[in-house]
């Protein structure tokens, strides 16, 4: 055989062998692949799943906080000052004199406003002149009434005579009365020329300058001068719901809240860009009747002001208590769980399962929601994870706690 023929021999002789090679290492590969496969499918060993193999989801629990608690209503409102006037001219004239600066605390009895009294004091001398002149009269009529009765009694004059003497003396003594009366008013008019204010508080810009004529009376039609409004204490004006205030007067009827018209609840109040309840005050009035247009009822509740930071007309929240103290149970929003028209959360059992609970929640108090019904003091409650919390699994709970959101800050 030739060179060339054995080179070709050997060369098939050799794939033949590298075949054979290949073939057998196949065969030894396939087994092991085929339980791979056996173990990823789960095939003969029917009673364990792949949910099962995995390891339980980790959620963070935590009993429910017990807190005595008092529940507060909130209401918007405004302040309105005890005492509000308006300063009014009572009698004409010119305005000749003011005394204060627009918008300064004034007292009680300062001088505001001075009207000419020049016409009024003419006036008041006139009265006394004419009372000079009726005392007079009595003077002579009662002398001369004292003549007549003498000639009378040695009958030398008739009794027509005395009669008139008689009639003489009360004129005379009528006319003293009307001279004093007109006295008196004029001593009024007098004094009204001098306006002075008739309370401590904080006064109003002028509405009319020195040199007008202001037209004084006793109506409303009267010159309007300025006002002055009282600062410490202050009102501060709500209005409640018909509901409300139905809810409040039964809690009153068995005892459960104070009365608000004994003046004896305590509130709480805050302005716009304060936090917390930093003013406390009381209710002192509730209004008769429930207001048909708008089916509210006016509850007024009164602020010491000694800075004078409260303002009337100022606006504010309200809390009034809405029930007694009483030890509540406290969960956060975030564990409550909206099924259609229901309230759910999710707790953790002694095995470490998932079991809803429908509960009753309340208001808010502190962050955190009242829970009226549904859970105990001593249920674990998923507080965080509840995506991994799925009714009947199991679970790996870390304990958690919860805070009042006041407590955190």
């Amino acid at each position: 055989m030739s060179k060339s023929g054995q080179r070709i021999a050997s060369t098939g002789e050799g794939r033949r062998r590298a075949l054979r090679r290949w073939v057998h290492t196949a065969l030894g590969i396939l087994p092991a692949i085929g339980v791979m496969a056996v173990l990823a499918l789960g095939i003969g060993t029917p009673n364990v799943s792949f949910a099962q193999t995995a390891a339980a989801p980790a959620v963070t629990v935590s009993a429910p906080l017990q807190k005595e608690i008092t529940e507060w209503d909130e209401f918007t409102g405004q302040f309105a000052a005890v005492d509000y006037v308006e300063i009014r001219a009572r009698v004409s004239g010119y305005l000749t004199e003011i005394h204060f600066e627009d918008g300064q605390i004034v007292h009680q009895g300062d001088l505001l406003f001075v009207i000419d009294p020049r016409p009024y004091e003419a006036t008041l001398a006139s009265m006394q002149a004419q009372l000079g002149q009726a005392q007079a009269q009595v003077d002579l009529a009662t002398r001369q009434l004292g003549r007549s009765a003498e000639l009378l009694k040695q009958g030398y004059e008739p009794q027509s005579n005395t009669d008139q003497r008689i009639s003489d003396l009360k004129v005379a003594t009528a006319a003293v009365e009307a001279a004093k009366a007109g006295i008196r008013s004029a001593q009024l008019n007098v004094e009204f020329t001098h306006i002075t204010a008739p309370l401590t508080g904080r006064i109003s810009s002028h509405r009319v300058s020195i040199g007008n004529l202001v037209t004084g009376n006793d109506s409303s039609t009267a010159t309007l001068l300025t006002t002055v409004v009282s600062l410490d204490p202050i009102y501060f004006n709500f209005d409640i719901s018909e509901a409300d205030f139905l809810a409040y007067q039964r809690s009153t009827a068995k005892g459960n809240l104070q009365s608000a018209r004994d003046n004896s609840v305590t509130v709480s109040l805050h302005l716009t860009d304060e936090k917390g309840w930093p003013h406390e005050g009381h209710l002192n009035f509730v209004d008769n009747q429930v207001d048909r247009s708008s089916g509210t009822i006016r509850v007024r509740a009164a602020f010491a002001n000694p800075d004078l930071l409260l303002t009337s007309g100022q606006f504010g929240r309200i809390r009034i208590p809405g029930s007694e103290p009483y030890k509540a149970v406290l969960i956060p929003d975030a564990a409550l769980v909206s099924d259609q028209s229901r309230k759910i959360v999710m707790t953790v059992g002694n095995d470490n399962t998932i079991i809803p609970k429908v509960v009753r929640p309340g208001p808010t108090h502190d962050g955190l929601r009242i829970i009226r019904d549904g859970l105990l003091p001593t249920d674990r409650i998923v507080i965080d994870g509840l995506m991994r919390a799925r009714p009947g699994t199991k679970v790996t709970p870390q304990p958690g706690t919860i805070t009042p959101q006041a407590e955190a800050d």
